[in-house]
């Protein structure tokens, strides 16, 4: 007997939001399967309202109500069973974010949660990730958003402690993480990985897949930090043009990219780790495994 259900994932982030739609197999005696039958994303960049001025701008919220009955409409041709619609730091942040989702609510028919940093971090600890974590080896685990960095360290395949910081891409760009922050991050790096040895990192994050699939790799593969440094140092000698003329990325990728990647470099200097794995794996794939395991 098999059955297949239909799940989707809202995640409003500060640089894009999207929606995941996953078809979830269960047959008799096997592994549930979590198949993706759509992503879409959309670049609207809440987090230079939200860090910036405090409040999502009327244009923005326009939009968000714009793609949120998008994504309702959508959900509805794909005969959606059940969706979750979470919202991260720029929603926190902004002093607006409970009258925008009352809008979006009243205007869509979508619910947003806001999630505070430890949620968004334990959604996408409930990802794929185990089937990543050998059981004998230590990694930190990074996700880079545009308003926030979860950093969870894992050994013998469970979580040992895990923090979020303010420092986003979409924050770096505007100059609003200053040293006190890096400094934070390093020691709590440095102080949580200090008894392990031959740490790898898991990176996670539109940015660092992003790069990894430039690199060419397959997915089981995992990236230097020699090639993640070089790659840094080219993406900072080109243009913001050149940047999507020459390497195809896309307008709202080709500037956070930058900032993004030196966290990525930071967090592996920090914590000696040589190499970082990329798996297919992020918040809206949570949200569709913490709502089908009902933790959400």
């Amino acid at each position: 007997m098999i059955s297949i259900k239909k799940y989707a994932a809202i995640d409003i982030g500060s640089n894009a939001m999207r929606l995941l739609i996953t078809n979830i197999v269960e047959q008799q005696g096997k592994e549930t399967q979590f198949n993706k039958s759509a992503l879409i994303r959309v670049p609207i960049r809440l987090g230079q309202d939200a860090f910036t001025v405090g409040e999502i701008s009327p244009e923005n919220i326009d939009r968000m109500i714009d793609a949120m009955t998008a994504f309702r409409l959508l959900m509805k041709v794909y005969k959606i069973d059940k969706y979750k619609a979470c919202a991260t730091s720029a929603m926190r942040e902004a002093y607006n974010g409970k009258e925008v989702i009352e809008i979006i609510r009243e205007k869509s028919e979508i619910d947003i949660e806001i999630i505070d940093g430890k949620v968004e971090a334990t959604i996408i600890a409930s990802s794929d990730l185990h089937s990543f974590l050998s059981t004998d080896k230590t990694y930190l685990y990074v996700d880079v958003g545009g308003g926030s960095t979860e950093f969870s360290l894992f050994s013998n395949g469970k979580m040992v402690v895990s923090k979020s910081f303010k420092n986003g891409t979409v924050r770096l760009l505007n100059n609003m993480v200053n040293d006190i922050v890096w400094e934070e991050i390093e020691k709590w790096i440095k102080t949580n990985t200090q008894d392990y040895e031959n740490i790898t990192l898991i990176g996670s994050g539109g940015n660092i897949n992003k790069l990894f699939k430039l690199s060419g790799k397959q997915q089981d593969k995992p990236l230097s930090y020699f090639y993640l440094n070089s790659q840094y140092q080219y993406l900072n000698s080109l243009t913001y043009e050149q940047r999507i003329a020459e390497m195809g990325l896309n307008t709202d990728r080709a500037d956070v990219i930058i900032p993004a990647t030196r966290i990525y470099l930071n967090a592996m200097k920090w914590s000696n780790a040589r190499h970082i794995y990329v798996p297919k794996i992020g918040l809206s794939d949570g949200i569709v495994k913490a709502l089908y395991y009902g933790r959400i």
